[in-house]
């Protein structure tokens, strides 16, 4: 049958992808031959999300690497799965119910569960279904979920997937048991919007204009003492008495639970008063607290005032102070982040909390966190709310600093003059605010009650695994962001305050004693005759995911896959998720089977657009990648992806690049077609089956010799590329072999070979032969970056044995198979042809024009070489004739070639001087582009305020223009020695 016009990727991806799946091409040890497992986690994504660029391009590197290592024989797992995405999904399912006018609150826990997993089993297939139009070879009969298996599950599409919530649950109770995980109090992210704690990777740290205030702290009992500024050089520069110590805050709402004021201890201002109390000056005046002035390395004495607050139950840095000097930490906020209404009345808790600064009364946890530290007029106020509030009443009463500011007016006649009026000091400046990336409202800092893993009992090995060598983290770069990260790493928040998720197994009686178990039943013969009420919290995503190696593979059972592919092979994923997934499933791994979990991490970036920046819908330079697919075909998609994978580099994408590798796609098919002209794929010829992928001809003609031999070179180039993981390589090689080597140039060198039979029968068979070998392994090659394409070329070019999906990779080499003279012949004669048109376009030689050449000289391996392709010469460098001279007369241009010396006569083929000055204009242009490209990045202000984007694009262009300037100067240069 003959080939088509051209690939049609939309009806051939979703036909070939059925085929694969129905021959079981993908699962688990398909193709194998081997005793070499490799074994690849995908990193699973949300159960409810959809295909973005990240997921594409991550699920395009670990595919090549599945397939190439399946082609070779390995018994291969690529083991698919997806996240029950824990607060996403319950946001989700929340939005859902709303627009039936139901609240979550408006059922029980189990009726929302109910309505979770329906919605789940309504979206799971989405991502999986997208993957696949991605072409990912999944072995999809394993599909994994993190909650396979929880109360509620319908098992529906995860016949063979193991029960992951036993696994979870089995070990927080092992590491529970250990001491490894404990109930306690300390600050977290809290979303107010979810009422739950939550990990860092879900905070978004977003720019937002904001404000700072400064207000006046009074010291106790009116004392005063003298305020010193000096300069650089020690000179005074304000001399005042003060009875107050000045603070700057942009959350004016906190300050109702501020503990201490902390100043560096080498702040010799505030030298006289350090030990001494202040007043908090906020709340009923009689009830006013006292706080301590202390020292405390925290504060910038060269920021602000100097002079910090310290509310340690609502800033991650007080937090830290507070707990250093023994600072009572009073949380002011309800989970809604509403200011506190419960408790005693604020005379008694002043008190106390009066009692304690003065150093009267003991203080414990569980005292402080009962506490409630908001007077009652901000009680029940929204925290921006209470803000306003605050504010109005401080600067009302004259505790806001004042400063004198001066304006512009006009007076009665219209006249512009100066008017200066004293005002409170609040300035107007940019803040990082985090905003929960799901609930998009103000993250609060929180201290809340939560399950914590002691990371301090489970962090050695992780760190010893990759000091030792036993995984390597690739880039290198990513190694010391690991190092930093676990040798800093504080206790792990496990808990969340959800349904949607693994409830945590412990049961508390109605004296708060816990007990952990894996049922209740388990729980209940602890207990006793107690009665039992579990924990309402669910465990952290990162807990059960963190688990993910062994879960997937049926761990606790030791089943055969566990044994045959745990530790798992390469773990490719995005160098953001370095914390929150990849030490994790370390430090789990290793704590609970006491194995490494994959031999190596490559971390890659963000991928970005064009011009290097985030994407973002907002900004609406979103690529969405089944867009991409549908208009170019999944193989562009991927071939972009590995084309741009450089390890450690930019990832940046461009629609205009994907739309070049369609046209790579196409080239492979055209070259086809060409071949399918010209007889090369006779289905009655034997070409297929070959030895170690080794040619069945051998050839007689250098250009068959050649092309052979470059083939083995590509191969070569593409394996010791994917064993580095170097994608962008591979891609590279095989771009400049496909395009450059077969499709132009073989193709073009080989038509008389083919077309000319008179006399020549043997060659143009051996021709055949060798083209089809030769785009047999283009396909085996570039299958595993171009699946689609590659795929429905072998079924269309000849009766096979198998799919190129299980096609055998060759092992051929150099040594077996590069003619070295063969080789240096035909490199000779394209890199004269290239020289010869590089010189025609440089001097504006019409394309279509033949042109006389001159030899001076030329020893006996050059006249070989043009003797033995004088005729693909003279028709691809379009020259007439070849006349040997002594010397070249003027106005010739000069090409070099190893072993000879020949000349292109522009006399009468172009007018030089009005070459020369064309040239000479553009130069002139491109000149001032250059020098206006350079004043832009030498300009201090330009480096420092533009985007970064911004600077590398125009670093970029001025390395463009430079090159062009170059190649003119080049051109001028030749036109002047020529006369």
């Amino acid at each position: 049958m003959a080939l088509d016009k051209k690939f049609e990727a939309q009806e051939a991806e979703a036909r070939l992808y059925a085929k694969w799946e129905q021959s079981g091409a993908f699962k688990a040890g398909a193709n194998a031959s081997r005793d070499e497992t490799y074994s690849v986690m995908i990193p699973p994504p949300n159960v409810n999300g959809s295909l973005h660029v990240g997921h594409a391009f991550n699920n395009t590197l670990q595919d090549i690497l599945t397939r190439w290592h399946r082609m070779r024989g390995f018994d291969t797992l690529w083991q698919p799965g997806q996240d029950h995405a824990g607060i996403a999904l319950q946001l989700a399912v929340e939005n859902k119910l709303g627009e039936e006018g139901i609240k979550r609150t408006d059922l029980t826990r189990d009726e929302f569960l109910a309505h979770a997993w329906k919605y789940k089993e309504a979206t799971a297939d989405t991502i999986v279904g997208q993957l696949k139009r991605l072409g990912s070879s999944c072995d999809w009969s394993r599909n994994a979920f993190t909650m396979s298996g929880a109360p509620g599950d319908t098992r529906t599409g995860h016949e063979n997937s193991p029960n992951f919530h036993d696994a979870v649950i089995k070990v927080f109770v092992q590491m529970y048991n250990e001491g490894k995980i404990y109930r306690g109090k300390r600050l977290v992210n809290w979303d107010p919007r979810f009422e739950t704690a939550i990990s860092d990777l879900e905070v978004e740290n977003i720019e937002v204009p904001g404000h700072m205030w400064h207000f006046k702290y009074p010291l106790a009992g009116g004392a005063t003492y003298e305020y010193v500024e000096k300069d650089e050089d020690g000179n005074v520069t304000l001399r005042e008495t003060r009875d107050y110590i000045s603070i700057a805050t942009t959350r004016p709402e906190t300050m109702l639970g501020d503990g201490a004021v902390a100043v560096h201890p080498s702040d010799e201002r505030y030298a006289p008063i350090v030990g001494k109390l202040c007043e908090i000056p906020v709340g009923p005046k009689a009830l006013r607290r006292l706080i301590p002035i202390i020292t405390d390395e925290y504060p910038d004495k060269d920021f602000g005032s100097g002079a910090v607050k310290i509310t340690g139950a609502h800033d991650f840095n007080d937090y830290q102070v507070a707990k250093r000097n023994n600072i009572p930490m009073y949380n002011l906020m309800d989970t809604k982040a509403a200011m506190r209404a419960d408790g005693k009345p604020y005379a008694e808790e002043a008190a106390v909390a009066q009692a304690i600064a003065n150093g009267e009364r003991e203080f414990d946890e569980a005292m402080i966190a009962a506490m409630n530290m908001v007077p009652e007029d901000y009680r029940g106020l929204d925290r921006f709310a209470a803000r306003e509030k605050i504010i109005a009443d401080i600067t009302a009463e004259g505790l806001a600093v004042m400063h004198d500011v001066t304006r512009t007016v006009k007076d009665e006649d219209g006249n512009k003059v100066e008017q200066t009026e004293t005002v409170a000091y609040v300035e107007s400046k940019p803040i990082m605010q985090p905003f929960g990336d799901r609930s998009k409202v103000v993250i609060e800092p929180m201290l809340t009650d939560q399950w914590f893993v002691d990371t301090d009992q489970i962090v050695g090995p992780a760190l010893d695994a990759v000091r030792n060598g036993d995984v390597k983290i690739m880039p290198e770069s990513g190694e010391k962001v690991y190092y930093n990260w676990l040798d800093n790493i504080e206790p792990w928040c496990i808990s969340r305050q959800l349904w949607w998720g693994h409830q945590i197994p412990v049961w508390f009686d109605e004296d708060g004693n816990e007990y952990c178990a894996e049922t209740l039943e388990a729980a209940q013969a602890l207990a006793g005759d107690k009665t039992l009420t579990r924990d309402p919290d669910v465990l952290d995503t990162w807990f059960s995911s963190g688990l993910w190696p062994i879960g997937t593979l049926g761990w606790p059972e030791q089943t055969a896959e566990l044994g045959k592919y745990f530790p798992t092979s390469d773990l490719i994923t995005g160098q953001d998720i370095l914390f929150f997934w990849v030490a994790r499933m370390m430090m789990m791994q290793l704590d609970t089977v006491k194995q490494i979990p994959f031999s190596t991490v490559y971390l890659h970036g963000l991928v970005r657009d064009a011009k290097g920046k985030k994407m973002s819908k907002s900004v609406g330079n979103v690529i969405d990648p089944l867009e991409i697919i549908d208009q170019y075909g999944a193989d562009a998609l991927r071939f972009t992806n590995a084309a741009m994978a450089s390890l450690g580099g930019a990832l940046k994408m461009e629609e205009q690049r994907i739309a070049g590798y369609r046209n790579f796609g196409t080239k492979v098919w055209n070259a086809h077609k060409f071949a399918e002209m010209n007889g090369v794929f006779d289905p009655d010829r034997v070409y297929t089956r070959c030895t170690d992928g080794v040619p069945p001809v051998t050839p007689a003609a250098t250009l068959n010799k050649w092309i052979i031999g470059e083939t083995a070179r590509v191969r070569e180039e593409v394996d010791a590329a994917l064993e580095t993981y170097r994608f962008n390589d591979a891609a590279n090689a095989l771009y400049a072999f496909v395009w450059g080597k077969v499709c132009d140039w073989y193709v073009e060198l080989s038509k008389p070979l083919l077309q000319d039979d008179d006399g020549k029968g043997d060659v143009a068979k051996e021709t055949r032969e060798t083209m089809a070998w030769v785009l047999d392994q283009c396909l085996i090659l570039l299958h595993p970056i171009m699946p689609f394409i590659t795929e429905e070329l072998w079924g269309e070019t000849a009766k096979r044995d198998k799919m190129i999906v299980h096609a055998d990779w060759p092992t051929y080499t150099t040594a077996d198979l590069l003619d070295d003279a063969a080789d240096r012949e035909m490199n000779w004669v394209i890199t004269l042809i290239e020289s010869i048109r590089s010189a025609r376009a440089q001097m504006h030689v019409p394309a279509g024009l033949k042109v006389p050449m001159i030899v001076t000289e030329m020893d006996a391996s050059a006249q070989a070489a043009w003797d033995n392709n004088e005729v693909m010469i003279k028709r691809l460098a379009r020259v007439e004739t070849l006349d040997k001279a002594d010397v070249f007369p003027k106005g010739t241009v000069a090409i070099g070639a190893a072993g000879a010396t020949f000349g292109l006569p522009l006399e009468g083929l172009i007018d030089i001087d009005e070459e020369k000055a064309r040239l000479q204009k553009s130069l002139d242009k491109l000149t001032k582009e250059i020098g206006g490209l350079k004043g832009r990045l030498n300009n201090p202000k330009f480096a420092a305020s533009a985007p970064p984007e911004v600077v590398e694009e125009a670093q970029a262009n001025l390395a463009a223009r430079n090159e062009e300037a170059e190649q003119l100067q080049a051109a001028l240069t030749r036109l002047a020695e020529i006369g």
